[in-house]
């Protein structure tokens, strides 16, 4: 079920970054991720989900991020526009079958200076680095140490405080999968564990605040910031992606 709701998944997050465009609302955008969740067969997993801390159920299906906005954007509550230039991240949790994959892409909008595009690029090479450190009988550490230091050696910061997780029965799962951490140091990786690596950087402090609105997770400074996910398996080899 986790494999094939993850290309599932994978085919409705190309979707909505198909049609992602400069002048829209981020209301249009889960206006549209709603009807492709259900199109493809699957119900939305953050829909009125409320993690342990939170004082009320998440109103959205789909995360939509913008610049300094790091994760956990709420689409549908004001107006927010896309505009040329922007960084944009959607996040978007999909259940198929009772089992839950998790996905997140930052994306550039029209022209970005050259900064902005190498966060992106840094942010992704950091997902990346983290999926080939979880290999079976490695540590949770060996995870964080690869994000931290394909993040940092590009110039820029990993986000405090916000991290990976287990997934598969939840939205949350335990192991937590920070991004940062020592080599070696950590739970171990055993096969058949499902997680939710998403590295996220800042260009500026790493520090974060929390908007008005409860979920909105924002860089303390203002700074832009980038954000990908991937949901995957520990095998007896390499890690297997299941939301390619």
């Amino acid at each position: 079920m986790l494999r094939e709701g993850g290309k599932r998944h994978a085919a409705v997050m190309k979707e909505l970054l198909a049609a992602l465009r400069s002048s829209m609302s981020a209301r249009e955008l889960e206006d549209l991720a709603r009807e492709l969740v259900v199109k493809r067969g699957g119900t939305p997993a953050f829909l009125n989900y409320q993690p342990r801390g939170a004082q009320r159920p998440f109103p959205a299906a789909l995360c939509v991020s913008i610049n300094e906005e790091i994760v956990h954007g709420i689409p549908n509550e004001e107006d927010k526009i896309i505009k040329e230039g922007d960084l944009v991240t959607l996040d978007l949790g999909f259940c198929y079958r009772g089992m839950i994959t998790d996905m997140a892409v930052t994306v550039d909008v029209g022209k970005v200076d050259e900064k902005s595009l190498t966060l992106v690029d840094a942010t992704r090479k950091a997902l990346a680095a983290g999926i080939k450190a979880a290999k079976c009988g490695n540590r949770i550490g060996d995870i964080g140490a690869a994000i931290e230091r394909t993040i940092k050696k590009a110039g820029f910061e990993v986000v405090s405080g916000l991290a990976g997780h287990g997934v598969g029965y939840k939205v949350h799962e335990e192991p937590f999968v920070p991004n940062s951490g020592v080599a070696g140091k950590g739970e171990v990786l055993r096969k058949g564990m499902v997680l939710a690596i998403e590295p996220m950087a800042s260009m500026g402090s790493p520090e974060i605040r929390l908007k008005k609105d409860g979920y909105t997770y924002c860089t303390a400074d203002n700074s832009l910031s980038a954000h990908f996910e991937h949901t995957i398996l520990i095998t007896s080899g390499e890690a297997e992606i299941l939301t390619r």
